[in-house]
C-alpha cells in the first residue's frame, strides 16, 4: 500500500503520526485531533509549494500512526516520541540543561544524598528543583556537615578497609567501614534528612529536642551538644533557604529573538515574586519543520513565515519538551505568542502537576513588561552568541559549572595527558588553568615509572595517584576540576587513583578526542555534547590541547635525550658522567658533533676527545656518501 492509499484509510480520531524516509528512519512526529484530516493537509501544502512541507513530503515514503483517546494523550505521546527518535524535521530542545535536584537514594543499603539533574523512577526521593543551581550544592553540603550523610561515589553495598577523608573531618558517619556506625543510627540520620528536605521543620525540631533531653539525662553530653547544634542549624536554615516552592508568584517567562536563520530564547524563572535565574537556548540551524495549523486569530506579528520561522509552532514544540514529564511546573507560564494547542497543553500540565497551570500570552501590564524584558535579554544573548562578542570569563566559568554539574564555578583546572610511541618513553603532562588563564609556572611533567608497554589506563592511574598523593602529603587544596584527555577508560583509571587516596567527592571529567564528548565521573551514562560554538567547549578544548602539546613536547625531548645518549655511549671511553659533562658544556648533541678536537679536549681527556672526534668524523663521512 503506497502512502496515498494509506492516508485514505486513516481514522478520524486523535492520535500521533510518524513519517519515515527510505531508510526507515523517523523524520517527523506530529499529533492531531483528526489524523486523516491533518495528514491529508500535508499533500495540499506540498502542492501549494510550501517549501518546508514539500521538503518533508519529498523525503517521506511511509507513515505510521498511533490512536489515543484524547488530545492530552496525543500531546504526551508526541513529546515522548520526539525525545526518543529526535526527528530532524521537528524542533528539538538542544543543550537542555535542567536545574538540579537533591536525590536521596532510599534504595541503597546506606542511602546517600547527591545532586542530580535527572529525575528517574529508581526508588529514590527527589527534592527541588533549586534556584539558583548552586543552592542544591549548599544544601547537600549542609546535610554533610549537619547529618553526616555522604554523597561520595564509594560503593556502600560492601565494606572497605578504611574510611575516606570525609569521615575524619566529621562530615560522614562512615558506613563504608564496618563498626564505625550502626544501621539504626544511620537510619535516624536519613529520617532527619527527609524531614528537613520535605519541609517538616517543626516535626524535626521536636524530635531533636526530645533526643537532646534524653542524651542529657543519660549524661551523654557530647551527643546532646550535637543535637543542640542541629537545632540551631535548622533554625538558621529556615531563615535563609530559598527553595522553589509552589506559590502564586511562581512563573516562567519566555522571550526570543530570531534573525538570519538563527534563534535565541531566554527563559526567566520567577519564584516568590523575584527573578532568581535565567536560562538561554540557541538554535543555529532551525530544522525544516512543516508549519502547524495556526490559530485563526493569530496576528501577522506572531507569524514570521516570510523568514521561514513560525513562533507559534516553535513555542508549541518547545513548551511540550520543557514541561511535559517534568517533576516541577510553575503555576504561571508566560509566552510571547499564542499557539493552537495552548489550552490543551495547559490542561495536561494541570493534570500532571496537581495544581492549576496558567499558560498565558499577556498583552499589557506588568506581565507584558516581563515578556518584553525577556525579549530584550534574548536579543543580547543573540548578539553575544552569534555576533561573536566574547563573553566574560565569569560567564564562561558559570556556564562551565552548569554544563559539568560542578558544585561551584571552577577557579583551577588541572588537565592530564599521556604521550608515547608504541609504549616507548611513556610520559605524562599536567597543565593548569587558573582564574581565566594558563598558569605555566604550575605545569608538571611525569615520567611513567611502573608501567611497561602500551597501557594508557595504567599510566594515567599512576600519574594521577602520584600527583594527588603529594598534594595530600603537603596538605594543599585540590583543584576545582580534574580534566583527563581521553575517554571512559582514562576517566575510570583516574577515578580509581583518586578513590585510593580517599578523594571521593573530587569533580572529575574527561574529553574524548574526535567526538569532543565530555564525560563527567558519576554521570558517564549521560555524556555532555556541547554546541561547537559554545565558549565552554572552546575553553575545555583549549586546556586539553595545551595538555597534549606539553605532553608531546616532553615526550619528544625524552626521545631526543635517549637517542643522543645512545649515540654518545657507543663511543669507547664515554660513560654516564662523561656524557653528562659534554651535554652540560656544549648544550646539545649537534654541538658536540660540530666541536673541534681542541674544544673537546678542554672538557675531556685527549684520548677520549680523539675517540669522540673520530667517531663523528666517520659518521659524517658515511652519511655524505649516502644517496
Amino acid at each position: 500500500m503506497d502512502l496515498h492509499e494509506k492516508i485514505r484509510t486513516l481514522p478520524t480520531g486523535p492520535g500521533v503520526y510518524l513519517y519515515r524516509n527510505a531508510d526507515g528512519v523517523v523524520i517527523y512526529v506530529g499529533k492531531a485531533k483528526n489524523l486523516r484530516s491533518r495528514v491529508r493537509s500535508y499533500f495540499l501544502e506540498a502542492a501549494q509549494a510550501n517549501a518546508k512541507t514539500g521538503s518533508l513530503m519529498r523525503e517521506a515514503i511511509d507513515l505510521e500512526y498511533i490512536l489515543v483517546d484524547n488530545e492530552h494523550e496525543a500531546l504526551a505521546l508526541e513529546n515522548n516520541l520526539i525525545k526518543q527518535r529526535k526527528p530532524r524535521f521537528n524542533i528539538l530542545l538542544r543543550d537542555d540543561k535542567t536545574y538540579p535536584y537533591v536525590k536521596l537514594t532510599l534504595g541503597d543499603r546506606y542511602p546517600k544524598v547527591i545532586v542530580t539533574r535527572r529525575v528517574r523512577k529508581d526508588g529514590s526521593l527527589y527534592y527541588g528543583p533549586f534556584f539558583p543551581g548552586n543552592l542544591a550544592y549548599r544544601i547537600v553540603d549542609l546535610i554533610h556537615r549537619t547529618f553526616l550523610v555522604p554523597s561520595c561515589k564509594v560503593d556502600l553495598s560492601r565494606y572497605h578497609p578504611r574510611p575516606c577523608l570525609q569521615f575524619y573531618i566529621h562530615r560522614c558517619l562512615g558506613p563504608c567501614v564496618e563498626g564505625l556506625t550502626t544501621p539504626d543510627l544511620y537510619a535516624e540520620a536519613v529520617r532527619d534528612v527527609r524531614l528537613m528536605l520535605e519541609g517538616h521543620a517543626a516535626e524535626l525540631e521536636k524530635s531533636l529536642q526530645q533526643r537532646m533531653q534524653t542524651a542529657a539525662a543519660a549524661e551523654q553530653f557530647e551527643l546532646a551538644g550535637r543535637y543542640r547544634d542541629l537545632i540551631v542549624t535548622l533554625d538558621q536554615l529556615q531563615e535563609k533557604q530559598r527553595m522553589a516552592v509552589a506559590s502564586d508568584d511562581d512563573a516562567d517567562v519566555f522571550g526570543f529573538h530570531y534573525e538570519n536563520g538563527m534563534l535565541a530564547v531566554n527563559l526567566f524563572h520567577i519564584r516568590n515574586g523575584r527573578i532568581v535565574d535565567r536560562r538561554e537556548f540557541f538554535w543555529e540551524e532551525l530544522p525544516e519543520f512543516p508549519e502547524e495549523q495556526l490559530a485563526a486569530e493569530e496576528t501577522p506579528e506572531q507569524t514570521v513565515s516570510s523568514q521561514g520561522f513560525y513562533p507559534a509552532a516553535f513555542f508549541s514544540a518547545l513548551l511540550k519538551q520543557l514541561y511535559i514529564d517534568q517533576h516541577y511546573v510553575p503555576r504561571s507560564i508566560y509566552v510571547p505568542v499564542d499557539f493552537p494547542d495552548r489550552a490543551a497543553l495547559s490542561e495536561l500540565l494541570c493534570d500532571r502537576s496537581g495544581h492549576k497551570v496558567d499558560l498565558a500570552v499577556p498583552l499589557r501590564g506588568d506581565k507584558r513588561s516581563l515578556l518584553d524584558l525577556a525579549g530584550q535579554n534574548a536579543k543580547q544573548s543573540y548578539d553575544q552568541r552569534f555576533r561573536v562578542l566574547k563573553p566574560s570569563m565569569e560567564a564562561i566559568q558559570s556556564a562551565l559549572q552548569d554544563a559539568l554539574n560542578l558544585p561551584e564555578p571552577p577557579e583551577r583546572i588541572e588537565c592530564f595527558d599521556i604521550s608515547h610511541i608504541q609504549g616507548a618513553e611513556t610520559v605524562a603532562s599536567m597543565v593548569v588553568w587558573e582564574k581565566g588563564a594558563m598558569n605555566k609556572s604550575e605545569y608538571r611533567k611525569f615520567q611513567v615509572k611502573t608501567v611497561e608497554g602500551v597501557d594508557d589506563f595504567a599510566s594515567m592511574r599512576e600519574v594521577v595517584a602520584r600527583r594527588y598523593r603529594r598534594m595530600q602529603e603537603e596538605n594543599r587544596p585540590m583543584p576545582s576540576l580534574i580534566l583527563i584527555d581521553g575517554g571512559l577508560g582514562q576517566l575510570h583509571a583516574a577515578a580509581a587513583a583518586l578513590e585510593e587516596l580517599s578523594f571521593t567527592s573530587q569533580p572529575l571529567a574527561s574529553i574524548a578526542k574526535r567526538e569532543e564528548v565530555i564525560y563527567v565521573y558519576g554521570q558517564e551514562d549521560e555524556p555532555i555534547v556541547l554546541d561547537r560554538r559554545s565558549p565552554v567547549l572552546h575553553l575545555v578544548q583549549r586546556i586539553r590541547d595545551e595538555s597534549h602539546r606539553f605532553a608531546v613536547s616532553y615526550h619528544r625531548k625524552r626521545r631526543e635525550m635517549r637517542d643522543r645518549d645512545s649515540d654518545l655511549l657507543k663511543i669507547p671511553g664515554v660513560g654516564a658522567q662523561t656524557r653528562t659533562r659534554l651535554i652540560t658544556h656544549f648544550g646539545s648533541l649537534r654541538a658536540i658533533q660540530a666541536a673541534s678536537l681542541e674544544a673537546l679536549q678542554s672538557v675531556v681527556p685527549r684520548k677520549v676527545a680523539e675517540a669522540i672526534h673520530d667517531h663523528f668524523q666517520r659518521v659524517g663521512s658515511s652519511s655524505d656518501h649516502l644517496e
